[in-house]
C-alpha cells in the first residue's frame, strides 16, 4: 500500500506542477458546453469546436436550441462524434433554459442540482460533476479514468470501485479543509496533467515525482 494519503497526494502534485488554472473558459455556460464536448476527445478538439460556436455567435443556449441540428453538428465537428454531441448539447441547453438559466440554477442546493443534471439525456456522473465543480463552484470531486489509474497504482483503490463511493471517499478526506472548491478544482486538473504526461497506461516511472511513495509503481 502507498505511504501517501489522498490529501498528501494533492500537496505533492501541486508542489510538482503548480496551479493549473482549470477550467479554461470565459463563462460558466462555456464550461457547461465544454463538459459535454470533452467526452471521448482531447481538449484541443473541444477548443476548436467552441471557437466555431464563438465565431458563429452561437455560444448561447438560446441559439443552440433554435439552430437546425445539422448546423449545430457542423459547429461541433472538431470534437468528434459530432452528431451525438449535438443532440446531447441541445438536451443540456433545453434543460438549462427550462430551469431558468444560470442565476436560478445557482440557487439550487448541490445534491438537487446533481440529480437534475443526471436526469438530462447524455449527462453522466463525470460530466455532471465537471459542471457542478467548474461551472457552479460546488465542492464536488470529479472521478475520471486518470483518477482511477493513479489511485489504483497508489493503492487507494483495489479495482473498479463505484463512482459515487470513490467520489465520497475523496470528498470525506478533505472534510476539514475550508477551501474545498479550490482544492478539488486543482486536484482534478493536477491528476489529469500527471496521468497524461507521466502516469500513462505504460507509466514513465523514472520521471515520476511520486516514485518514493508509490508502492505499486509500474502496475
Amino acid at each position: 500500500m502507498s505511504t501517501v494519503t489522498i490529501p498528501r497526494l494533492f500537496d505533492l502534485l501541486l508542489q510538482q506542477y503548480g496551479q493549473q488554472y482549470w477550467w479554461p473558459a470565459q463563462s460558466p455556460f462555456e464550461v457547461i458546453v465544454g463538459a459535454v464536448l470533452t467526452q471521448n476527445t482531447a481538449w484541443t478538439n473541444v477548443e476548436k469546436a467552441i471557437t466555431n460556436l464563438k465565431s458563429a455567435k452561437a455560444l448561447s443556449a438560446e441559439v443552440i436550441v433554435a439552430a437546425p441540428m445539422r448546423r449545430v453538428a457542423n459547429w461541433l465537428k472538431p470534437s468528434g462524434y459530432f452528431n451525438v454531441k449535438a443532440k446531447r448539447l441541445r438536451h443540456v441547453c433545453l434543460w438549462y433554459l427550462e430551469q431558468g438559466g444560470y442565476k436560478k440554477l445557482c440557487r439550487v442546493e448541490t445534491a438537487r442540482l446533481r440529480v437534475s443534471l443526471l436526469s438530462v439525456h447524455g449527462v453522466g456522473r463525470e460530466t455532471a460533476d465537471d459542471i457542478l465543480l467548474y461551472a457552479f463552484q460546488r465542492p464536488v470531486f470529479v472521478i475520471d479514468a486518470y483518477t482511477r489509474r493513479l489511485f489504483r497504482r497508489l493503492g487507494f483503490i483495489a479495482g473498479a470501485e463505484a463512482y459515487d463511493i470513490l467520489r465520497s471517499k475523496v470528498e470525506r478526506s478533505f472534510a476539514r479543509r475550508k477551501t474545498k472548491v479550490m482544492v478539488f478544482n486543482e486536484y482534478h486538473a493536477l491528476i489529469v496533467r500527471h496521468a497524461k504526461n507521466v502516469c500513462k497506461v505504460k507509466p514513465r516511472c523514472g520521471e515520476c515525482c511520486l516514485t518514493a511513495v508509490c508502492a505499486r509503481c509500474g502496475v
